[in-house]
């Protein structure tokens, strides 16, 4: 398995690659990896010649210095489960200086008001850190298609947006929740849960599935009800938010409107952890 370090070795190998026509597929990470990542690289293998992964924690994405700080860097575990699934592919795992070469600062991005839902008005200035390093990636590997799990959501529309506001020729390509057998959406911060949170947590895609059998028999007002009375009743659960918004704009609904397609966001914390997930509506 070739693992780069530096863009300039990446780039060097992966330039006869291109010139041979082979189609790249790139799958961002930030590590600590799990079976999620791993069926991401397995629709990149299977529907391209070459297929890259990154594994970079990105320090301008992060609101809070002791998020970053806690979050797990496992690149010599990463490299050994990626092994399991293919020795083909192509591991990125940079440093800052690499990346942002003495200059580790994000820039600033126009979404069309994408990032001022949800977890933009949460955690401001975090989708400038999200564009940041995915453009500056996207234009180290220059792939053809690149692949995004869709339990983050709304980040996977912004870097829709951020690729057509760039003219850049990548198809960005959301990818189905990967989820634990009890329910829970995989994360890296899964890891971080103790047994017993990460079972109890089970709560938290159960009660999206209510909440969308609410919304379809009865009304949003309902469904955002049943969900603020159910983590109201768990004491171990510290529910941030729960919107139903429509997929398109990421605007908050509050009625139902047809041919419009809607999914319901929601974060909760446990054991100061913050977990997301989300549901599509219809």
């Amino acid at each position: 398995m070739k693992v780069f370090h530096a863009q300039s070795q990446l780039s060097q190998y992966l330039q006869p690659l291109k010139q041979a026509l082979q189609t790249i597929g790139f799958v961002p990470t930030m590590g600590a990896l799990h079976n999620g990542h791993l069926s991401l690289l397995q629709q990149a293998l299977s529907e391209n010649d070459v297929a890259v992964v990154s594994i970079f924690v990105n320090p301008t994405q992060f609101n809070n210095a002791e998020d970053l700080a806690k979050y797990p860097r496992t690149l010599d575990r990463d490299v050994a489960l990626l092994e399991t699934l293919s020795d083909k592919i192509i591991v990125y795992a940079p440093s800052v200086d690499d990346i942002y070469e003495g200059n580790t600062v994000a820039k600033s991005f126009d979404y069309d008001g994408l990032d001022n839902e949800m977890e933009g008005s949460n955690r401001p200035g975090h989708f400038n850190g999200v564009g940041t390093i995915v453009k500056k990636l996207f234009e180290i590997v220059q792939p053809n298609n690149a692949y995004f799990g869709e339990k983050d959501f709304q980040q996977l529309q912004i870097i829709r947006k951020m690729v057509e506001k760039n003219k850049m020729n990548i198809n960005v390509i959301g990818c189905p929740i990967f989820r634990e057998a009890n329910g829970l959406a995989m994360s890296s911060r899964n890891e971080r849960l103790s047994a017993q949170a990460k079972e109890k947590a089970a709560v938290i895609y159960k009660t999206l599935h209510t909440a969308k059998s609410l919304f379809i028999e009865k009304d949003i007002v309902q469904a955002e009800q049943f969900v603020k009375e159910t983590f109201a009743n768990e004491a171990d659960f510290d529910l941030e938010y729960f919107v139903i918004a429509d997929e398109v704009s990421l605007k908050t609904a509050t009625q139902k409107t047809a041919h419009t397609k809607y999914r319901a966001f929601i974060v909760v914390h446990v054991e100061g952890i913050r977990l997301i997930d989300n549901i599509a509506l219809n």
